[in-house]
């Protein structure tokens, strides 16, 4: 027993000159910059942080948001998944405990009678067969010399945690779609409002145009081209109530249900879009992004993996005892203490020669490290260019939707003069429908840029971090 020990050791001494395991891991988010790009001065206040009932005033979002977040399918996987991974914790965390098995058995063996052993059972026995009966715990427990065990558990824990990360990661998504299915579905039912107040107006103009006709003023080729421009306008109506069904069937596919119609109370003219949106700065957006806490989860798993590949590499200690009742005979098998027996043991198995099995899993453990590390940075630099694209656009989109403003006033304008003049003679059926089409036009832009502003902030506020609170 005491070479044993010694021998031990020994061993321990020499192997722990090489199982260290690297605990310091180059993190990308300190290579991060101090502000984001085209902000003058950054100010810690984020619109990350800010709850989602608080980031979408409208009362239908809400309830549609409420409805993704407790019905969405891929919103329920991912909690089932945190689920599971939970479980595989609580087994992780039992590591340190020893296994213990509780063991019966009943044989009963009948050798030859020209064998040896037959011979010996029948001369010393009296009998032609041998039974045995055991009853026994058998208890076994490995000592976490190097630390494979704990680094185990670290793995499972940051699993656990990433699970997490990944549901809230849906949940940002699914909030984010929401809201713009729902911006969406609102700006085509103001296409559809321009489509039929165009249409109106095509219809007076086609009215004005067929009396004058009727008088000698213009040929048939203006009535002509003047119903060829109240067709176009009819046949956006259609068109328009196609893609709001489809609209309405997407969102209701979020929210879990089968398509119905979407209740709505607000139109797009009534939404506001919002004037200024903080940003905060970098460091803020990455501890609350759900992908890049998962990203950067993802590389505590390596590292904690790089200590079990290495841990393998070196000596185990395996303690194991046995204790129970054992007999050759039924009558005899609980006779206590006469069929009381007990073992106990201790070994080291220190690997030699496993063709390289283990020094491979090693090496390659820490080239999963080493992608896992590029894979957060790659993660970290497109989560800060998603925040600074998403700026930049909502900055420009604000100084094309000023623009097009104009244009549909000015367009507003030209129509009733346009028509004034055709009254009176002073301007062709050609000029009032070219009027016409380009205040049609100037309209659906303006809807789109509106849309696509409310659009950018709420991509604004998912590349922040918001979503999941």
């Amino acid at each position: 027993m005491r070479t044993f020990i010694y021998s031990f050791l020994i061993t321990l001494i020499l192997g722990s000159y090489g199982c260290s395991i690297p605990r310091n891991v180059i993190n990308p988010v300190q290579d991060t910059p101090s502000k984001y790009r085209g902000i003058a001065q950054a100010d810690t206040t984020s619109i990350g942080n800010i709850l989602v009932k608080d980031f979408f005033a409208t009362k239908t979002i809400q309830q549609l948001i409420d409805s993704a977040i407790a019905r969405n399918i891929d919103l329920q996987i991912a909690i089932k998944n945190i689920d599971a991974a939970n479980l595989l914790l609580k087994r992780a965390r039992m590591g340190n405990l020893p296994q213990l098995n509780l063991q019966v058995t009943a044989n009963s063996n009948r050798p030859s009678d020209n064998s040896l052993n037959g011979l010996s059972t029948s001369q010393f026995l009296k009998t032609t067969h041998v039974e045995d009966y055991n009853a026994n715990l058998a208890l076994s427990w490995e000592a976490d010399i190097w630390g494979k065990i704990s680094k185990q558990k670290e793995a499972s824990y940051a699993t656990y945690l990433q699970s997490e990360e990944a549901k809230k990661a849906v949940q940002t998504r699914i909030v984010a779609t929401v809201a713009t299915s729902f911006y969406r579905l609102l700006l085509l039912d103001e296409q559809l409002n321009i489509a039929k107040r165009n249409l109106a107006l095509s219809d007076s103009t086609l009215k004005m145009v067929s009396k004058q006709f009727e008088v000698g003023q213009v040929t048939s080729l203006a009535v002509q081209q003047t119903e060829a421009q109240l067709l176009r306008a009819s046949q956006l109506i259609p068109q328009i109530t196609q893609e709001i069904s489809i609209q309405e069937n997407a969102l209701s596919e979020l929210t879990g249900r089968f398509p119905t119609a979407i209740e709505r109370s607000e139109t797009l003219a009534q939404l506001e879009i919002p004037a200024q949106l903080a940003v905060g700065i970098p460091s803020i957006m990455l501890g609350i992004r759900p992908d890049v806490k998962s990203v950067e989860l993802g590389l505590k798993i390596a590292n904690a993996k790089v200590g079990v590949a290495n841990a393998s590499l070196y000596p185990s200690l395996t303690i194991s005892a046995s204790a129970g009742l054992n007999s050759f005979k039924a009558s005899n098998w609980f006779n206590v203490p006469a069929s009381l027996f007990g073992i106990v043991g201790g070994g080291i198995t220190q690997p030699i020669f496993n063709r390289r099995e283990l020094k491979t899993q090693f090496e390659l453990a820490k080239v999963e490290r080493e992608k896992s590390v590029l894979l957060f940075r790659q993660v970290v630099i497109q989560a800060v260019v998603e925040v600074s694209n998403e700026q930049s656009k909502l900055e420009n989109l604000k100084k094309e939707f000023s623009i097009a403003r104009n244009r549909v006033r000015t367009l507003k304008s030209a129509v009733q003069n346009a028509d004034l003049l055709f009254k009176s003679g002073m301007a062709n059926y050609l000029e009032v429908i070219t009027a016409q089409s380009n205040l049609l036009q100037g309209e659906l832009d303006l809807a789109s840029l509106k849309t696509a502003q409310l659009n950018a902030s709420v991509e604004l506020y998912r590349a922040l971090g918001g979503g999941w609170q």
